[in-house]
Formats: structure tokens, C-alpha cells, sequence
């Protein structure tokens, strides 16, 4: 996939390497060519958001249009992740759509109380990811109007 730089950037947030490769492909599929940062945690994720750690000082990182978060990850969960960016005042507005295999009401409720934009079970074959992800696509990038995004926020 070739990011279009003007196409604003979307943060993937997700532990596992083969969700992440066929969440990617089906980007690809679906015609969403914007660039994907790729985090593997929720610590890797706020740093990046907060231009903290690894991050710090970076200034040629893009603050992300859209995030989508899994919620089942080892040390910073999405769940705790999605607090953080929903309490962080230069943070809040981002969208977070959770993408993840839970189905369970209790983790639907906490997430849409904790401030998640949207929640989506990952659908479990690949026609099915690359449909969802088109869809997202369509919503967040073709009809919903997002906050202009600034990069020193």
C-alpha cells in the first residue's frame, strides 16, 4: 500500500502480528489508502499519542484521524487505553472505533461509557474484515465530520 500524504493517518492498535497483517490487506482491499501507524500495545500507543518514550521529541509524527483499538492485550489493555485517551484534554477528541473479538455486553457498555466512538466485532473471515473496514472507511472518512486535527496538540 502506498499512504497518500495528504490522507491523514490512522493508528492501528493491536498485539497480534496476524491481526494486524490481515487488518492491513484488507485496508488494502477495501481502497483505504491512508498511512496505518502500527502499535503493538496500549503503552506503545499512548507514547505515541503523547509523543512519550520511544516518541519523544518526533516531531514528524502525525497525530491520527482515527483510532482503532483491540481490547484483549497484554499490560495496558484497550480498555485502559481508551480511559487514557478519553481523560487526555489534547487526546479526547480523536475518535476511537474498539475492532476486536469480544462480543461480551459488559465490555460493549464499559467501552461506549469510557467515551469509544464505535464498537465492532472483528468479523471472523476476511471478506468479512475487508466489508468492515470499507465501511469504516465510508463513515469516518466520507460522511462523519472530524475535528481538524493539529499537530502540535
Amino acid at each position: 500500500m502506498q499512504p497518500q500524504p495528504n490522507l491523514p493517518t490512522i493508528l492501528l492498535v493491536e498485539d497480534n502480528k496476524d491481526d494486524y497483517e490481515a487488518t492491513v490487506r484488507s485496508f488494502k482491499e477495501a481502497h483505504f489508502d491512508n498511512p496505518i501507524h502500527w502499535c503493538k500495545g496500549g503503552k506503545d500507543a499512548l507514547d505515541y499519542l503523547k509523543r512519550e518514550g520511544k516518541y519523544a521529541g518526533d516531531a514528524t509524527l502525525a497525530r491520527p484521524a482515527l483510532v482503532l483499538l483491540d481490547l484483549n492485550m497484554p499490560g495496558i489493555d484497550g480498555r485502559k487505553t481508551l480511559a487514557v485517551i478519553k481523560e487526555n484534554q489534547s487526546l479526547k477528541k480523536i475518535p476511537v472505533v474498539i475492532l476486536t473479538t469480544s462480543a461480551d455486553e459488559r465490555d460493549i457498555e464499559q467501552c461506549y461509557e469510557l467515551g469509544a466512538s464505535t464498537y465492532i466485532q472483528k468479523p471472523v473471515d476476511f471478506d468479512g474484515l475487508v466489508d468492515a473496514i470499507g465501511r469504516i472507511k465510508d463513515y469516518w472518512f466520507g460522511i462523519a465530520l472530524l475535528p481538524r486535527t493539529l499537530a502540535d496538540e
